[in-house]
This record gives structure tokens, sequence and C-alpha cells, in this order.
């Protein structure tokens, strides 16, 4: 599990790496916001690059740092901040499905891949947050604690990252 897991991260990583280097961003839909999406593309790369890190983190030996506390919490974080974008995606296909936002023959091949790569994720993250907190007998409260950084972790992405760019003139403003 652990390392279908890293393989996620570090693939996903590296198709946001292929974003930077064919310069998707200055040739897409929104030109203007070439600059502020490239600055978020390379924090998801970070970002993902840190998930694959914090998994092998969660099989390795001990070590004394980062303490097993430390790495359940933010394995548990991780999982509840893609369980939760998963949960959205699966929410955002069935409003499709339905026809409550957007058209059912908008679903495509590739928009159930993106779906079920995140679910994956998600379960694989989970398994591993399990895995390690019950290996090194963490309390339960470690896990809340991790689950509750899910919001924040997420509005940092999708809302704070971009209206500080915004203040900072690298992105116009909406």
């Amino acid at each position: 599990m652990a390392a279908m897991t890293v393989l996620c991260c570090v693939g996903f990583a590296a198709v946001n790496v292929v974003f930077a280097i064919g310069d998707r961003f200055a040739e897409g839909a929104y030109p203007e916001y070439a600059a502020g999406l490239e600055v978020m593309n390379w924090l998801v790369v970070v970002l993902k690059l840190l998930g694959a890190a914090l998994v092998v983190l969660s099989v390795a030996r001990p070590l004394r740092f980062p303490a097993p506390g430390a790495v359940a919490v933010a394995l548990w974080a991780a999982f509840s901040t893609v369980a939760v974008y998963a949960a959205g995606n699966v929410a955002h296909v069935a409003a499709m499905a339905t026809g409550l936002a957007g058209e059912a023959a908008d679903i495509d091949a590739a928009g159930i891949a993106y779906v079920a790569f995140f679910l994956l994720m998600s379960a694989g993250l989970g398994t591993l947050a399990l895995s390690h907190t019950r290996r090194h007998r963490i309390r339960p409260r470690t896990a809340v604690l991790g689950a509750l950084g899910a919001p924040f972790i997420l509005s940092g992405i999708l809302a704070a990252a971009p209206a500080l760019l915004t203040a900072l003139g690298i992105m116009p403003p909406v």
C-alpha cells in the first residue's frame, strides 16, 4: 500500500512538473492568470512530494525525529484532506449525472479516472494512517487532531494562497 501511495504522489507531482515545463498555463484559457497558476502549480508539486515523504516516514523504522505522533497527525491530515477532496469530486460527478450541475454528457473516462485516482489515494493514505497509529499505539485524539486539519489545508490551497497571490499582484483580481 505504501509503495502504491508513494508512486501516486510522485507520479501526480510529475504531471504538474510537465505542466510547468510545457508552459500550459500561459497558453490556457486564462493567460492573465498564468503567473499565479504557475506558483500554485509548484505549491501543489511540493505538497505532493511532502505526501510521498510522509508515506515513507510512516513505514520507516521508528525515528526520533519526526516523532511517530507528529507523523500520525500529518498522515491523518493528509488522509482527511484527500478524502474531503475526493468526496467533493464524487458529489460533483453525481450532480452532473443527475443534471443538478452541468451535463451528464460531460462525464467522460478521464473525469471518472480522476475521481477514482483520488478515491484510491484516499484509501491508501487512510490505510497507512490507521496502520501507523495502531503500530505506534498513538491515542485516537491524534487522529482527530489530524483530521481537523483538512479544512485548514484545503482552504489554504483553494482560497488563502490565491488571495495572497492576488494581494501580491501575481494574479489579477477575480
